[in-house]
């Protein structure tokens, strides 16, 4: 080979060495996404489920086997406190109040009379019977002192005197008993008996009313009448529901926080309410009560939050199944970046800033953040900052980068 082919062999050669290595320079310019710091508003939210509860609710039961005579309103229904609701058929319940009322009169009399120490008649009889012993007493020892008299002039016997004595002691015997009856005639047992069958009257009269009390319902207070379950006509065991009534202007959501998002609850934070029923609507509303315990929901682990709502067109209905969003946090006018350019290692948060087409590992304060944005602090308005790259390679702090759209 002459000289002028060895020159065009070394010459491309090192063509091709220079053709690699602009390649390979080319390789190592990592082409990435990126985004740019930007002010906006972010908030930061808790969102579970959860079921409505009024917060005043009426619930009326049956109170024995009956029927249902009349019914005064529907379901939906706006009430008055004091209005009347439903009207049971209490005709055995008016008779068992009757037979009822009887036994307390009748106990209350036993218990007057042992307070008395017997009845009227009783009364009268031991009063005459202590007169006639007292007369009889009396009698006896004036017998007794003539019989003495005579025995010191020798005209009565031994024999004689001992039976007047006798006598005497038989006639006070039969006095101090009846003085005795007279101040305590029962004893303790039957005074206790006595006093048993009145609370035992008391008891069933008591009970009687009530039955008598349920069987007519009234209003307790103004609301809603939103479940009703009975017609007029119908039979119904004793515990049966028959009416719920409830205040629906304001009611309260059971919401179910997972165990891990417990700790960012306080009491007075915003919420919102939505239910798929009325998509197009929210409530609003605020936390009333943080979990004081975690229970086992489903296969869930939570806490039971409660939020006050205000519902005053009276659109959410007890027992209905929620969304509720718990906002924890909200900053307005704020630097924020998208939650995917946020990294984190073992010192503290930090993103990568493309500053000349490289990467600058830059920490950052982490204020807020949801489900797709993070508020940050240290660093400038309008900053760019790297999220992924499009061939996997790693991201590393001084690569050279190209940002692709």
């Amino acid at each position: 080979m002459g000289r002028h082919g060895w020159l065009v062999l070394t010459s491309g050669a090192m063509l091709a060495v220079l053709l690699a290595s602009l390649a390979s320079m080319r390789e190592d310019v990592v082409p990435v996404r990126a985004a740019r710091v930007e002010r906006s508003s972010i908030r930061s939210v808790i969102s579970t489920n959860g079921k409505v509860e009024p917060v005043q609710n009426f619930e009326a039961h049956a109170p024995i086997n009956t029927t249902v005579r009349r019914v005064f309103v529907k379901e939906g229904d706006h009430v008055k406190k004091g209005q009347s609701l439903l009207q049971l058929d209490n005709a055995d319940a008016r008779s068992q109040a009757a037979r009822a009322q009887a036994q307390l009169k009748a106990a209350q009399a036993s218990v007057d009379a042992v307070e008395r120490g017997g009845s009227q008649e009783e009364l009268l009889t031991l009063q005459a019977q202590l007169v006639k012993a007292r007369a009889d007493r009396d009698s006896a020892q004036r017998s007794l002192d003539a019989f003495r008299r005579l025995q010191q002039k020798g005209a009565a016997s031994t024999g004689e005197l001992k039976e007047a004595e006798n006598t005497l002691q038989r006639a006070q015997a039969d006095l101090n008993l009846l003085e005795q009856k007279q101040k305590q005639r029962y004893s303790k047992p039957e005074v206790e008996r006595v006093e048993a069958q009145q609370a035992e009257a008391q008891a069933g009269y008591a009970a009687a009313e009530e039955i008598l009390r349920k069987s007519s319902l009234v209003a307790p207070l103004d609301g809603v009448v939103y479940s009703l379950p009975v017609k007029e006509g119908a039979y119904v065991q004793a515990g049966d529901l028959l009416l719920q009534e409830a205040n629906l202007s304001q009611i309260v959501v059971r919401a179910y926080v997972d165990e891990p998002d417990i700790g960012r609850l306080a009491e007075g934070q915003k919420t919102e309410i939505t239910w798929d029923a009325l998509p197009s609507r929210v409530w609003q509303g605020m936390v009333s009560t943080i979990p004081s315990t975690v229970k086992l929901h489903g296969a869930r682990n939570v806490g039971e939050t409660t939020c006050l709502v205000d519902n005053h067109d009276f659109k959410l209905l007890p027992n209905t199944n929620v969304s509720v969003t718990v906002i924890t946090a909200q900053h307005d006018n704020v630097l924020t970046i998208p939650r995917e350019a946020l990294r984190q290692d073992e010192s503290k948060p930090y993103v990568y800033q493309i500053v000349g087409n490289v990467l600058q590992r830059r920490d950052v304060n982490v204020a807020a953040s949801n489900l797709t944005r993070v508020e940050i602090t240290n660093i400038p308005e309008d900053a760019v900052v790297a999220l992924n790259s499009f061939n996997t390679k790693p991201l590393r702090n001084g690569i050279p980068v190209k940002v692709v759209p």
